[in-house]
């Protein structure tokens, strides 16, 4: 269902600050990370862009509101379902699709008109695919030690 992420994309794991060190960390964590790491990373990283657009939208910083939203995108759009695999992942992939491209018209939708509710539907939705995600590997280091 899922394809490793290419190397063309944005690296989305790079800390906004630009702090060297967070730079770093996080860059050995992707190039370190096996196929399903990747994917949980994305994930990680979508979830605290979104936290970080919606305390920017309560503030009213437009430019970190602008920057934390187009990050959101850009993960959801060139790693989450760049990632998709539709041959392989059949409808699961294809519906996956689906949800993240409505994400992406919600996140652009929040972004023009300030409503942080529309940050709380994106978060709504992609909260039970990253828990799934993460519940993956826990089910196959679970069977795996019990074999």
């Amino acid at each position: 269902m899922f394809t490793s992420v290419s190397m063309r994309s944005a690296n989305p794991f790079r800390p906004a600050s630009g702090n060297a060190y967070q730079q770093v960390a996080a860059e050995t964590a992707v190039f370190s990370a096996d196929p399903h790491q990747l994917v949980h990373l994305l994930f990680e990283a979508l979830k605290h862009s979104l936290v970080k657009a919606k305390g920017a939208m309560l503030k009213g910083d437009i430019v970190v509101k602008g920057q934390a939203i187009g990050r959101s995108v850009r993960i959801l759009e060139e790693g989450l379902k760049a990632g998709l695999d539709a041959d392989r992942g059949g409808e699961l992939a294809l519906n996956l699709r689906t949800v993240y491209d409505i994400c992406i018209l919600k996140l652009t939708e929040a972004n023009l008109h300030n409503r942080v509710e529309l940050l709380d539907e994106v978060s709504g939705l992609i909260e039970p695919i990253a828990d799934g995600w993460t519940q993956i590997k826990a089910d196959i280091a679970v069977t795996s030690f019990q074999a």
